[in-house]
């Protein structure tokens, strides 16, 4: 993708048509132009509607096509940002002339809010701020928003083959949004999640300055590691801590259909998988399959782990922690931590890690709705068997348990705004993926999985029922252009940020006072909060 070939004096050949596609009066849009190139360097890359490569820099990083139909709302505007300047030019200019900004890293937000919108808006996409510096000898890296998690771990891995990093397993998932939402993956029973080894940040504010964790003070830091970073600003790049890994891991995927027992184990590894040792991360993949025994579908769990360290001490563990898996030795295999990055992510792991830089994601695009659950208490066989009914009425259906415990249940829930600690056993991420295209097949699968959600109440947490940002789920409540009030927000931001939700909204009242970095679901500004203790 080659953007060099849109320059400045493409922009004013299209301020004509401009004027058109805008909601507002085209002499504010021909400021905004003119105010981008005074605060930046002429090279700044911007698509408009009429621009031949506009489509294909919007579409570029949609992950999923319910937002990417003809009826999506469309931005005026992409700008692709080639250095930090530019993106302070954008703030600028965005405030200064009225324009809705939508930030962009990686583009696997679930719902959409960093590409679509309601309401007139201009995307800036940091697809270009994508560099990574990795410190092997003291154990840090610095790492661009734009950059995506395969090109980080890729990155480690060329400089050194005894660290990694806590991130999340979807190797095309920028950076941006996925730690300042959190980022979890096999190494969070280890390490915690990807924001809890974030140490140093560069960030562009409302007055579009740059600031990093000295100037932008430890309320802001705290803020922007699992609160969200678009309802503060424009996160640049985050240093991290890279995290130990042995020389050999071992990992397994074991699968047990409905017929084999599935559900029995399931139930057992409610009450082990959390309790297990840190080095030791067991994940349950449940979708539908046909069946080898019967000439009908059926439930089928996948057990999937990772273990920091060789088979030779898993066996024992595993023997004498979950004996009822029966896991044997030719089950296993052991391999380095990079390639059991390349063996979660569906690669060969035989091959380069390089292929992790491509930010082609290596399956086709679907369809789909996610919604996600703490479990607190272990789901009963009843209940369990109530949820494999439900996925077989639907094509395509998954769930994903992932364990908690271990390093997640030693940080505190204040520590950083993400709040889901100690108290939990598992998270549940709910999904639906569908091909068909139209509106009616939309309803009909989102109407599934809501049926789904509403069975599982008397099963999850509860006061409030918690959910993750990274899975952002509008049917927690929303407001259409970022504008909600604080107790409409806190309807979905006590889901998310349960006791820390108060915190964040003193943060942006005092940072962004005017709500200038907004979404459907952002972080509501209460100016009156700026000087509350």
């Amino acid at each position: 993708m080659k953007t060099s070939s849109i320059a400045l004096l493409v922009l004013f050949h299209t301020i004509l048509s401009l004027a058109y596609s805008f909601a507002t009066p085209s002499s504010i849009h021909e400021n905004f132009l003119q105010c981008l190139s005074l605060h930046s360097d002429p090279s700044i890359p911007i698509y408009t509607p009429n621009t031949s490569s506009y489509s294909s820099i919007l579409q570029f990083s949609v992950r999923n096509l319910r937002f990417s139909t003809p009826t999506t709302p469309k931005p005026e505007l992409i700008i692709t940002a080639l250095h930090e300047s530019h993106v302070q030019a954008a703030v600028i200019c965005s405030r200064k002339y009225g324009l809705h900004l939508r930030i962009r890293s990686g583009g696997h937000d679930y719902e959409g809010l960093s590409y679509a919108s309601d309401v007139p808006f201009v995307i800036v996409d940091l697809l270009n701020i994508q560099s990574i510096s990795v410190d092997a000898e003291n154990g840090t890296a610095w790492v661009q928003a734009g950059a995506t998690i395969g090109q980080l771990y890729h990155n480690i891995a060329v400089k050194s083959r005894t660290y990694g990093f806590p991130a999340g397993i979807c190797p095309t998932v920028g950076i941006g949004g996925h730690l300042s939402g959190g980022g979890y993956g096999a190494l969070l029973r280890k390490y915690g999640l990807a924001a809890d080894n974030i140490v140093d940040a560069r960030l562009v504010n409302v007055d579009g300055k740059i600031l990093d964790r000295k100037s932008m003070g430890e309320d802001l830091f705290w803020a922007i590691r699992g609160g969200g970073g678009a309802s503060f600003g424009v996160i640049l790049s985050y240093k991290i801590n890279l995290v130990p890994v042995p020389p050999i891991v071992t990992v397994f995927r074991f699968n047990k259909n409905l017929e084999e027992g599935a559900t029995a184990l399931v139930e057992k590894w409610q009450y082990v998988a959390d309790k297990l040792p840190q080095d030791l991360f067991i994940r349950i993949v449940v979708n539908v399959v046909n069946s080898t025994q019967r000439e009908e579908r059926t439930v089928q769990a996948s057990f999937q782990a990772l273990f920091l360290g060789g088979v030779d001490k898993l066996i024992p563990i595993m023997e004498q922690r979950f004996p009822e898996l029966g896991l044997a030795r030719e089950n296993c295999t052991e391999m380095s931590w990079i390639q059991s990055v390349l063996y979660f992510a569906g690669f060969p792991i035989n091959g380069s890690s390089e292929v992790l830089v491509d930010r082609t994601p290596l399956n086709p695009l679907d369809y789909f709705k996610a919604k996600s659950d703490y479990v607190t208490e272990p789901i009963s066989i009843t209940g369990l068997e109530g949820i494999w009914k439900m996925l077989l009425e639907e094509n395509r259906p998954e769930v994903i348990f992932s364990p908690y415990g271990g390093r997640m249940s030693e940080i505190s829930e204040s520590a950083i705004p993400f709040p889901h600690r100690v108290e939990n056993i598992y998270k549940i991420q709910h999904l639906v993926y569908w091909q068909e295209q139209g509106l009616k097949a939309s309803r009909d699968h989102i109407a599934w999985i809501r049926r789904l959600y509403r069975y599982l109440i008397p099963y999850v947490s509860k006061f409030p029922r918690a959910a993750y940002l990274n899975y952002r789920d509008i049917d927690l409540g929303q407001s259409k252009n970022g504008t909600a009030s604080y107790s409409e927000a806190k309807v979905w931001g006590i889901k998310y940020f349960k006791n820390n939700f108060d915190r964040l909204v003193k943060v942006k009242s005092k940072v962004d006072p005017d709500n200038f970095f907004r979404n459907e679901q952002s972080i509501p500004a209460v100016p009156s909060w700026a000087k509350k203790n």
